[in-house]
């Protein structure tokens, strides 16, 4: 599979630090500020996408993913266990919502507090699964330096549900996306901008490193993961 990390030019600075890589593309100790990113943009998008929804006569698909009411974890709190306890690499968290904006586009539905937490970790399981188990994963933040590859359960375990509820999610999840996974450089580049972008990251370097200004998703058709835009996600 292509590797989905491209390396900036010398001289350059490295557009992707925020992922908790260094200049060589090996993964650095600590908490990666795409934690704080992605946070940042699924809470403003669930926001603009309930104040549309509220205030039109929108109506949105309800899914198996939507719960009766909003976890009790927010979604900084959750994102934060997940990277904790799940250990997958760094850029799943990117590669989760490309499959998250996939799967909103695919069904015409809308991300919200109801149904974000179970799509988040139903996600980066599946990008997980997709990225990091041909190979033996150790990053910075397994201490004791062993390589761990997670079940269903563990990852239900730690998104609060039970794991007959996590194989259905994935099941869905997996048969709504039609199984499409790959994920190319270019689309993975393209929300990673955009996630620093909308996240509060907007710097020069990115811009000029990337050479991207996203107006629309990887299909062309508008992202599908902002407020703006017919929301969706971002």
């Amino acid at each position: 599979m292509e590797t989905l990390m491209a390396k900036g030019k010398a001289g350059e600075s490295n557009p992707y630090t925020g992922l908790g890589l260094d200049e060589s593309g090996n993964w650095l100790p600590g908490s990666p500020r795409v934690l704080s990113l992605l946070s940042s943009v699924l809470e403003r998008s669930v926001r603009g996408n309930e104040k549309l929804l509220a205030g039109s006569k929108i109506k949105d698909v309800i899914t198996i993913f939507h719960g009766s009411r909003a976890p009790s974890l927010n979604l900084r709190q959750y994102v934060e266990r997940i990277f904790k306890y799940c250990k997958c690499s760094n850029s799943c968290f990117v590669v989760a919502v490309i499959y998250i904006d996939r799967f909103l586009q695919r069904i015409d539905a809308y991300l919200t507090s109801l149904s974000v937490h179970r799509l988040l970790i139903t996600s980066v399981m599946v990008a997980a699964k997709f990225m990091d188990d041909h190979v033996e994963l150790c990053l910075p933040n397994d201490l004791d330096g062993v390589c761990r590859h997670y079940n269903n359960a563990y990852y239900a375990k730690v998104g609060g549900i039970s794991r007959e509820e996590m194989n259905r999610l994935e099941m869905r999840f997996l048969f709504d996306l039609d199984f499409q996974l790959n994920v190319t450089t270019e689309v993975f580049n393209k929300y990673w901008l955009m996630i620093q972008q909308e996240g509060g990251l907007e710097t020069q370097t990115a811009l000029q490193t990337q050479g991207y200004c996203l107006k629309k998703d990887e299909t062309g058709r508008g992202r599908r993961l902002a407020g703006v835009h017919r929301g969706r996600a971002l």
